[in-house]
């Protein structure tokens, strides 16, 4: 049986994992007979946001604690473990991602990564073994392995149809640090075979809940294949 690790990055579309992705994701890999460990950086997160309106909030929480409601509490520090004990990555996505680990919605290409977090991905890079990541996540395979000679194939979403975001830029910051920004529709992935890593859109899009699945979907078959 493939072990396969699944980072959070706390839980919240606004400040966490995106909860819509991470749960379609863990069913996506469930249905593939992996056996999943879920693991997030014990930190706090940057801010708290109140999901009913988008507003931050006065308080503190913590990323692992937070991210360890979608585990349903089966979750391990990322400082914890090592990526030898496992066959393949996958960060579903979130702004948690560009705010917990890494500072990208706030400095863009230029802001610091977690160093657990980019500690974990460039192992797993290195060793060639497959990783997934989905909506805002692939910024942080593009910031972890911006000190690497891995340019890898990423996409964020597509040019060509509505987004509530700037797919422009994002990919041009993707592109700053070394990726090849790639143009995807919500329903596909992009899958950079050489490298092993596979990308998909999600809510990066102006979407569903359908068309989001049908792209996890798709990601996660291109994720076993490179197994």
């Amino acid at each position: 049986m493939k072990k396969i690790a699944v980072l959070l990055s706390g839980c919240g579309v606004y400040d966490g994992s995106e909860i819509h992705e991470s749960v379609l994701t863990i069913l996506a890999l469930e249905k593939k007979g992996f056996e999943l460990t879920f693991l997030a950086p014990d930190i706090e997160q940057h801010h708290v946001i109140d999901h009913t309106k988008g507003e931050e909030m006065n308080e503190k929480r913590n990323v692992l604690v937070e991210a360890a409601r979608i585990a349903r509490g089966n979750i391990k520090p990322i400082s914890s473990v090592s990526s030898d004990s496992f066959d393949g990555l996958v960060i579903p996505g979130g702004f948690g991602a560009a705010k917990n680990f890494t500072k990208w919605a706030f400095s863009g290409p230029e802001g610091e990564i977690n160093a657990d977090v980019k500690k974990f991905i460039i192992d797993t890079a290195r060793a060639k073994k497959p990783i997934t990541a989905m909506c805002m996540a692939p910024v942080v395979l593009a910031k972890a392995l911006s000190d690497t000679n891995i340019n890898a194939s990423l996409t964020v979403g597509t040019t060509e149809d509505k987004s509530p975001y700037d797919i422009a830029a994002i990919s041009q910051g993707m592109e700053n640090l070394g990726a090849k920004a790639k143009m995807c529709k919500v329903e596909e992935a992009i899958t950079d075979i050489e490298n092993k890593i596979v990308t998909t859109p999600c809510y990066m899009m102006d979407t569903s809940i359908t068309a989001v699945n049908k792209g996890i979907e798709k990601a996660i078959d291109e994720f076993e294949k490179l197994l």
